[in-house]
């Protein structure tokens, strides 16, 4: 896969598809590491949302809003990542995880990151 083929998207970053968790892309070679590719969003609870998922609380089970805005935070890191990727060159990113820290009450830091590859086709 050359550079022209990298970005399924058109932005120039990494293609979704071509992220793992694991250590290798099936019927892909590893050509080249790059390094740690990464995305970081700090995100706060805003006060509508903290009042809204404490009244779901009462009620038990899943706090909808809390888990939405989990997954928009997750997802706009691992887009960060890819973008990140892409700059270094990487058509794929491999050994992809996610870290979350709070900083403070409200304020968590969620953080995507990975190894940074060129592969090619075998």
């Amino acid at each position: 896969m050359n550079n022209n083929e990298q970005a399924a998207n058109g932005n120039g970053a990494v293609a979704h598809d071509m992220v793992t968790t694991g250590f290798e892309l099936d019927q892909f070679r590893i050509v080249k590491n790059l390094g740690v590719a990464r995305g970081i969003i700090v995100r706060s609870r805003n006060i509508f949302g903290s009042i809204g998922a404490g009244l779901q609380t009462l009620v038990g089970g899943n706090i909808t809003l809390y888990t939405n805005l989990c997954e928009q935070t997750r997802t706009h890191a691992f887009d960060l990542m890819c973008a990140h990727a892409g700059e270094m060159g990487a058509n794929a990113i491999i050994g992809m995880r996610y870290d979350a820290t709070e900083i403070m009450g409200g304020v968590t830091e969620v953080l995507a990151y990975g190894t940074a590859v060129v592969v090619e086709k075998r």
